[in-house]
């Protein structure tokens, strides 16, 4: 494993993104925060325990520059910032390190803190990592359009959910692809390992539907409300989401149909499932069929494609990086308008 080193301070300007991230093992007992050191001219690397972290990146040049920031699966934690010739900024966020790194029935991924610096001209100049202490957190229950996707052209929306946080929020995303309410439950990897690591005052969102396409209404029910219970008994607050659309056009344009909305094939209507449960058991309700559907409408058959995978795989259901990043900015609003998160956490 070939180690980098960097001036503190210096400036890196990313010169190949399509660099592979390389190991650097951070100095371990220094007495002051790990820094720019540990990072090569793409990607930094930090050798830390499981936890969750402050990251305050300071960008710019003496060119103009614009950078993104993502990290561990992909995750995207800071969007493009621009910055003008010779002027720096200094951003901040918050990142969840775990293993597994991405889906929990995926591979462990790489230890520690890896993040990657792109945008269409980076630079970084100083970067300082600083465990977060008991940052309040937003969990991730989900399936394939919501989880740490490891690979283009697919991203899930809580992938891109973390670059509209704030220093003090901070996303982990539990979601796991091909799950249902049913497996999710059933899985030892999933909601027992889940479940143990809420802390009282966390937000847990649960999106699961998509795949309980045999489950009948009384066992989709029954599993909503044990998630609830459960979430509930480790102090932490229930957020119900409803799933996002299927691009399936009716031929008057709309999405007026049970492939598009999520209806299985026992006729089980899984988003008024989840609003109904969501009003029995009082818990707040991220309707984001309705966001969804109202915006792949809006679009029409042509323009919504660049939401979802159909210009690369003809997939009408996962998304793309812009879809997942469109998606996660409705939820983003929803958090917001409910007063789920305070404004001063959140990025718009």
């Amino acid at each position: 494993m070939r180690r980098f080193t960097a001036l503190r301070g210096a400036t890196l300007t990313a010169l190949a993104l399509g660099t592979v991230l390389t190991a650097i093992p951070a100095r371990a007992h220094t007495g002051r925060p790990p820094g720019i050191e540990h990072c090569t001219a793409t990607a930094c690397h930090f050798d830390v325990p499981p936890g969750t972290y402050d990251v305050t990146v300071r960008l710019g040049a003496a060119t103009a520059s614009a950078t993104r920031v993502t990290g561990e699966t992909r995750r995207t934690l800071l969007p493009e910032t621009a910055v003008p010739a010779g002027e720096h900024v200094t951003r901040s966020f918050t990142v969840d390190v775990r293993t597994p790194e991405g889906e929990p029935t995926g591979p462990d991924g790489t230890p520690g803190l890896d993040l990657a610096l792109g945008g269409s001209a980076p630079a970084l100049e100083a970067i300082r990592v600083t465990p977060s202490g008991q940052t309040r957190r937003i969990l991730l229950i989900g399936d394939s359009t919501v989880c740490d996707q490891p690979a283009d052209p697919y991203s899930g929306w809580g992938q891109q959910l973390p670059q509209y946080l704030r220093k003090g929020l901070s996303v982990a995303n539990h979601a796991d692809s091909g799950e249902s309410t049913v497996t999710y439950l059933r899985d030892p990897r999933l909601w027992a390992a889940v479940r143990p690591l809420i802390r009282p005052g966390d937000l847990v969102l649960v999106q699961l539907a998509h795949n309980d396409k045999t489950t009948d209404e009384a066992t989709y029910r029954a599993n909503l409300e044990t998630l609830v219970a459960g979430i509930r008994d480790r102090g932490g607050e229930p957020v119900l989401v409803t799933p996002v659309v299927r691009r399936w056009f009716n031929a008057d344009g709309t999405l007026d149909n049970g492939t598009a909305l999520l209806v299985n094939g026992l006729g089980v209507d899984h988003p008024a499932v989840i609003r109904a449960v969501a009003a029995a058991e009082d818990v707040p309700l991220i309707d984001l069929t309705a966001k969804t559907k109202a915006l792949v409408e809006s679009l029409g058959p042509e323009a919504s494609k660049a939401l979802y995978l159909y210009n690369e795989k003809r997939d009408n259901t996962h998304t793309s990086v812009h879809g997942a990043t469109v998606f996660a900015g409705l939820v983003r609003d929803e958090l917001l308008a409910r007063h789920l998160v305070p404004e001063g956490r959140v990025r718009v």
